[in-house]
């Protein structure tokens, strides 16, 4: 289906905000980023290594928000680049001379590379790696003698060692820790809190609470894991933290539910007051602190609506036990898997992948050696930094990047043109490299949904800017570097696309059908900090399924599901978000037979919902009539009810089908 008038002005509204939304922690990111790209350039201006404009992009993928998995990005990057320049010098002398084992040596070490990329604990670093290794394939293959050849491994080798260490260094001087990372997301998360019970019938205000309760609670947990291996907080703070993040998980699930039902009324006074609660819990965390012992300051009124009075008494419980210390988990949590993922020798879409991506850095590569014009070998590492599992993430990344690639060339360019005849130093060419990497920087920190456009704009920027030793203004060569980004793109779209296409659609059921057994260990939580945590996890898988829908409508038309199919699995994915807030309100306060009655019903939801795709559906059943909820078990059995509505809704068409398990 053609994207509409409306939704192509939807797309660009959320993108604008998302590229406008400034933060401290984002600002902080950004410089720290342009600085280190920076210091890079000076080391390769200095020291004359070749490409240092690659040298430098490197950065943006070696650097994270807080410190701890840039330090381990830059240790891990270096030492299996390091391994691989081990192996490569042992070979070199085989592929320096003969152009069809180099072109054989890149396919090989670039699939095996790449499989790894998919199937295994190396995705964060292997496509790079895999990109250095080519690059010094490529490099190789440019010389004439063994002297030049060693010359050359060690070249690739610094081409990720000096950026790893000015990144190690900066971010061991200036990163922040997980734990106040996590403290000042603790504080977003308060904040649009706030933000939510003063404007409630506010759509952006919603929007944005909904992101920071669906993504911000669980990336809060990932950082206080992480601030426990770097050893960087005490015990008693990690432990106040952890029940920090358990407390906003029970406030924004019961916000959620009055958000999510209109006809709940609470008077605008008590929402004033626990606003201002929370703002003030919010500076606390933003000063590298969490709150204890608050008192809620707002008056009782018996004359509210059962739920919303459940509503309340929940929001005065997370906030007056907010940062109560708990221990550390006495065991590892489960699901605890090896090096590779669990259908990594099963699933042909892992060798499917690295075939379609090696095969485009080949072919791109035998083109420009062909056309024996070296100035376009970018195409060559533009496969590596494109490619994507699936067509639909592929042509959203492509379309950024395209744009990303001429906002960055454009600026390359205007710097060459206007700035660089006036540099009389480096100092002038590491000032505009610094400002360049920061705008870039700036979008690569932003929503997922621009990030990708961030990361191109530096790549062509660098390339136009950066090309030598010292300030230069060769058009020819940033011309060059442009069309071997474009030519890039394009092969990689072709490959990934058009040749074994797979529809990000084939991983959205198999991520909603558990969800339901979740939500039932969800309603049987004997602790509520266990009913916390498993709605934390609801709600980031639940985010990543509408992100996969959202994403959908990229697709090409012939393996794209339609609006039907996808609107479908939207509600579904709705409703489960609605039931994981309005259990984790319920808590234990539900009798015996209201609590046999909802189990029942999601026992026999979730069986229905394992064979939804069934060819041959049950009839469908008259749609329930919603009629007002006084009380919140009645409130979750209209939910359940509309739930089996979705479920029973005509959705098995021929067309969905084929689109499902294309």
């Amino acid at each position: 289906m053609a994207t509409t008038v409306i939704e192509l002005s939807a797309r660009w509204r959320i993108l604008w905000r998302s590229l406008g939304k400034a933060s401290p922690e984002r600002l902080e990111f950004t410089t720290r980023l342009a600085l280190i790209c920076t210091l890079t350039t000076l080391i390769t201006e200095i020291f004359q290594t070749p490409e240092p404009a690659l040298t430098a992009y490197v950065a943006f993928f070696l650097n994270r928000r807080e410190r701890t998995t840039s330090l381990i990005l830059n240790v891990a990057l270096t030492v299996v680049v390091s391994i691989l320049i081990g192996l490569l010098f042992l070979v070199a002398r085989l592929v320096v001379d003969d152009p069809l084992w180099r072109v054989s040596s890149i396919a090989l070490l670039s699939f095996v590379l790449l499989f790894l990329a998919s199937a295994s604990k190396l995705r964060p670093v292997a496509g790079t790696v895999a990109q250095v290794v080519g690059y010094a394939l490529y490099f190789l293959g440019t010389l004439q003698i063994g002297e030049e050849a060693t010359r050359a491994l060690l070249y690739a080798w610094l081409f990720v060692a000096i950026p790893a260490g000015v990144s190690l260094t900066v971010n061991l001087s200036f990163a922040p820790a997980p734990a106040l990372v996590a403290e000042r997301a603790l504080g977003e998360c308060l904040r649009q809190s706030a933000a939510l019970l003063r404007e409630p019938g506010s759509s952006a205000v919603r929007q944005v609470f909904r992101k920071c309760a669906e993504t911000g609670v669980a990336q809060i947990r990932a950082d206080l894991k992480l601030a426990g291996v770097e050893k960087s907080a005490s015990a008693q703070q990690l432990g106040a933290l952890r029940q920090a993040v358990l407390s906003t998980t029970g406030l924004m699930s019961a916000l959620d539910v009055f958000v999510s039902n209109p006809e709940l009324q609470i008077p605008r006074a008590t929402r004033q007051a626990i606003a201002a609660t929370l703002d003030d819990m919010a500076t606390i965390l933003a000063s590298g602190g969490y709150p204890v012992q608050v008192d809620p300051s707002w008056t009782e009124n018996r004359e509210l609506n059962p739920v919303a009075e459940r509503i309340l008494a929940k929001i005065r419980e997370a906030i007056s036990r907010f940062a109560e210390p708990v221990a550390a988990p006495s065991v590892a949590p489960p699901g605890t898997k090896g090096f590779f993922v669990e259908d990594a020798f099963t699933n042909p879409e892992h060798v499917q992948y690295a075939l379609k991506t090696t095969g485009a850095a080949v072919f791109c590569y035998c083109l420009y050696s062909l056309l024996n014009w070296p100035g376009i070998h970018t195409c060559f590492l533009t496969c590596y930094i494109v490619a994507q599992s699936t067509a639909a993430e592929s042509v959203e990344k492509l379309t950024l990047r395209i744009v990303g690639c001429l906002l960055g060339a454009a600026a390359g360019i205007t710097a060459i043109v206007y700035l660089v005849p006036f540099l009389t130093s480096i100092g002038g060419l590491l000032i505009a490299v610094f400002v360049g990497a920061w705008v870039a920087g700036y979008v690569a920190a932003g929503s997922p949904r621009i990030s990708y456009a961030g990361f191109q704009i530096a790549f062509a920027f660098f390339l136009c800017l950066i090309q030598g030793a010292g300030p230069q203004f060769d058009l020819e060569i940033a011309r060059d570097r442009i069309i071997g980004i474009l030519i890039g793109n394009m092969v990689a779209y072709v490959a990934i696309v058009h040749i074994w296409p797979i529809s990000i659609c084939r991983r959205i059921d198999p991520a909603l059908v558990p969800v339901l057994g979740r939500l039932r260990e969800l309603f049987l939580g004997k602790d509520v900090r266990d009913q916390q945590l498993i709605a934390t996890e609801l709600n980031s898988t639940l985010a990543a399924v509408k992100t996969d829908l959202a994403l959908a409508r990229y697709e090409p038309i012939s393996i794209r599901a339609s609006d039907t199919w996808l609107g479908h699995r939207r509600a579904l994915a709705e409703q489960f978000r609605s039931l994981g807030a309005l259990f984790v309100l319920l808590g234990q306060s539900q009798d015996d037979a209201s609590r046999g009655f909802i189990s029942r019903r999601l026992e026999s939801l979730a069986a229905e919902l394992a064979t939804f795709n069934d060819p041959n559906p049950s009839p469908q059943r008259a749609p329930t009539v919603i009629t007002p909820c006084i009380t919140l078990p009645e409130l979750i059995k209209e939910r359940l009810d509309r739930l089996e509505d979705i479920l029973n809704s005509s959705d098995s068409d021929a067309e969905a089908e084929t689109h499902a398990h294309a």
